[in-house]
């Protein structure tokens, strides 16, 4: 499929809405990576591990955000440099079916798959 088949106008609205929903999800998503409350005395060990999981996967849910929300920031200033649909280790096209699926995505299919293994 050619680079023309590319819609940079539509890809730059699909990223900006992929950042106004990751910023809405993020304000949303507050207070689960608290401080977990210790004292056996008022908190059970089972209910303390259950938060401690909570935590963690909260906390881990706010790193995966971030690097969601750096993506699509650097996603964006590929379009704006005439970047954007180049695979960023090889520097051949993008297939456009994949930037539709992902249009964050850095690396064509060969290179990702290669990176995979």
């Amino acid at each position: 499929m050619p680079m023309s088949a590319i819609d940079l106008n539509h890809m730059k609205r699909r990223l900006q809405q992929m950042q106004d929903d990751l910023a809405a999800v993020t304000a949303a998503a507050t207070g689960g990576a608290g401080v977990v409350e210790l004292d056996q005395s008022r908190v059970g060990r089972l209910s303390r591990m259950d938060a401690l999981q909570a935590q963690a996967m909260s906390l881990e849910s706010g790193r995966r955000r971030e690097l969601l929300k750096h993506r699509l920031a650097a996603a964006l200033l590929r379009i704006e440099r005439g970047e954007f649909g180049d695979c960023v280790n090889c520097d051949e096209p993008i297939d456009p079916r994949r930037l539709e699926f992902d249009p964050s995505t850095l690396c064509c299919l060969q290179c990702a798959d290669k990176a995979e293994r």
